[in-house]
């Protein structure tokens, strides 16, 4: 294993790289980079477990890949593919025939939002609950650490069961996020695959010289038994993914289970969800301290009733199942999951939605449903006010500060979240801290408003939302001040950066007095920069972000100056290499001069 700083995308693919022959791939927003990355260490030559290059080739929709992967499994060879939202549901009629003909396909889905009423390109469970019913096996990881390690499971547990897996985690939130994990390498796992079920696969397939029929158009006499002979098949897989959690544990010293229990033993209120809202609500039960839990779900399909009851304590008296979707008409599908399960049980168990959209998911909401569940409200809502159908729980106040944090307000295409990356690679790089990315942006992507969020702790960081208490706020653009309550949040004796054309004395008379106000009442130090004049005078032009990012070095106390701006200008060396040695030179120039256009207006204005 090696120590890597990475997002939940490239993390996943490191993984399947190992264990795919071919990718069939089409890119939709957020899971292309994984069908990048698989394309470019291909380019490069890098090999795979079986000591080849991946085959990676792009079709011309999403129903085409899945048309290549069934067609290059019928082949007998081991196909991955990458996808989300609409893109999965194209896919739905290939999935129903590799699961039918029993063929090892992994799918890797960085879960989003569906097109109902409108739009979204963000993240929740719509995409892979509609393809529930296609005989899929479900595997979810809910952090960047997850995806690694979970992407290896669903690929071995795929060949050795020879069913379809998919293997999601949310979209943005997870295959966005940046984090500092160990990944598995091929001498880590490359022992682990079963070549007996491998060689089965070889031998069933096409192969003229082996002629058989298959696809046959089948009756009433036939068709209804063909179905359920697959069911001693899906019986094992269970048991199957949990064999490789233990080979993975061995080696990743972690304690996967299909079901994940955290929390109190002697547990009255638990809650069950899947996806990356789980590290938020184990950070909330550590913090509250209370006989509340966690039932993790990793394993949703087969939905294993041997595995939950294991993990269930048996002092549990209500349990709130969090779905991260909607279905209207009914119950929600992990409820309807835990509900059958429990069915004969003396456990209230209620259902409630969160997070479509990507929807900011806190503890304080965690808290409301741990506090909800002494008077339990079925069929509730968490993150939005529902002053129309009256469903949502009252939220109050609550936050956990674990972390040193930053947020850096930038434009699309500025360069601001490419440099906020940059900040993130250098403290993971060059400290023990464990750091975390996450970057907010709203759907013109381009053009529109970013928000980088950035952690750093000397801890493991579990905070799956967004920055609520930063020590450093930074902002690219004077005009974002009469439009969003930029430093409501920011914490006592803080440091907030403006980069402005205006002077000193011309900015305290543009800043809103709110604004003025929160300066002066928490005492925090202002400074402000003119990037573009430098930009320009380097021959920069209009490209800000080193200068942001070098202002950001110099006053967090995070950083070592000295260390970490050598190594920025490592950094812009291979960063803009084929862009030409004089952009180079600009950039460190740009670096060098940050601090003689640095001013400091003052702890209060």
């Amino acid at each position: 294993m090696k120590k890597v700083i990475v997002d939940g995308n490239e993390a996943c693919s490191l993984s399947s790289y190992l264990f795919t022959e071919a990718a069939g791939i089409y890119p939709i927003t957020p899971s292309s980079p994984m069908a990048e990355h698989m394309d470019k260490w291909s380019q490069k030559d890098k090999l795979n477990i079986f000591g080849n290059k991946v085959n990676v080739i792009e079709m011309q929709s999403e129903a085409g890949a899945s048309g290549l992967v069934h067609g290059l499994l019928k082949g007998g060879i081991l196909t991955t593919t990458f996808t989300a939202s609409q893109g999965l549901l194209l896919m739905i009629p290939n999935m129903y025939k590799m699961a039918g003909e029993m063929l090892p396909c992994v799918m890797h889905v960085a879960a989003r939002s569906l097109s109902t009423h409108a739009l979204s390109i963000f993240g929740d469970h719509q995409d892979i609950y509609a393809t529930r019913s296609t005989g899929f096996n479900f595997l979810a990881s809910s952090n960047v650490e997850d995806t690694n390690y979970l992407s290896c499971i669903s690929h071995l547990s795929a060949i050795e069961s020879s069913l379809p897996f998919l293997h999601f985690f949310d979209g943005f939130r997870t295959s966005h996020e940046i984090q500092k994990i160990d990944v598995l390498e091929i001498d880590d796992v490359k022992d682990l695959i079963n070549y007996d079920a491998l060689n089965k696969f070889k031998n069933r397939a096409l192969n003229p010289n082996k002629p058989k029929i298959i696809g046959t158009a089948q009756n009433d006499d036939i068709y209804f038994q063909a179905t359920e002979v697959r069911n001693k098949f899906y019986d094992e897989v269970p048991d199957i993914v949990n064999k490789y959690m233990e080979k993975i544990n061995k080696i990743t010293n972690k304690d996967y289970k299909p079901f994940n229990y955290y929390g109190s033993i002697t547990a009255t209120k638990v809650i069950v969800a899947m996806g990356s809202v789980c590290e938020t609500i184990k950070e909330t039960i550590d913090s509250l301290n209370e006989d509340i839990g966690l039932i993790e779900v990793h394993l949703y399909r087969p939905f294993s009733s041997k595995y939950f009851m294991d993990v269930l304590p048996s002092t549990v008296k209500n349990i709130a199942v969090l779905d991260r979707t909607k279905e209207f008409g009914s119950g929600c599908p992990l409820y309807l999951d835990v509900c059958n399960i429990l069915k004969d049980t003396n456990i209230k168990v209620v259902g409630g939605r969160y997070g479509l959209s990507s929807k900011n998911t806190t503890p304080s909401q965690i808290k409301a449903v741990y506090d909800s569940l002494d008077d339990p409200k079925d069929n509730f809502t968490i993150g939005i006010n529902d002053d129309v159908t009256n469903l949502s729980l009252d939220i109050k106040d609550y936050k956990i500060n674990n972390s040193e944090e930053m947020l850096i307000y930038g434009y699309g295409s500025d360069g601001m979240v490419s440099a906020s990356k940059s900040l993130i690679k250098l403290i993971g790089k060059n400290t023990d801290k464990y750091v975390q990315g996450y970057f907010q942006y709203d759907s013109k992507k381009s053009g529109g408003v970013t928000i980088s969020h950035l952690r750093f702790s000397d801890n493991k960081i579990r905070s799956t939302y967004y920055v609520e208490n930063p020590s450093l706020v930074a902002v690219t653009k004077d005009t974002y001040m009469d439009f969003f309550e930029i430093l409501n949040n920011i914490k006592e004796n803080g440091i907030f950066i403006l980069n402005t054309t205006k002077t000193s004395e011309e900015i305290i008379g543009y800043l809103p007095n709110n604004v003025k106000n929160i300066i002066k009442n928490k005492n925090l130090k202002f400074y402000i920069i003119n990037a573009y004049e430098l930009a320009r005078k380097v021959g920069l032009g209009n490209k800000i972000s080193t200068i942001i990012e070098s202002s950001i070095i110099y006053l967090s106390d995070i950083f070592d100056y000295k260390n970490c701006i050598e190594q920025l200008k490592n950094e812009v060396k291979e960063r803009f290499m084929l862009k030409g040695e004089d952009v180079v030179n600009s950039n460190i120039l740009a670096i060098e001069e940050t601090l003689n256009y640095l001013k400091l207006t003052g702890r209060s204005a």
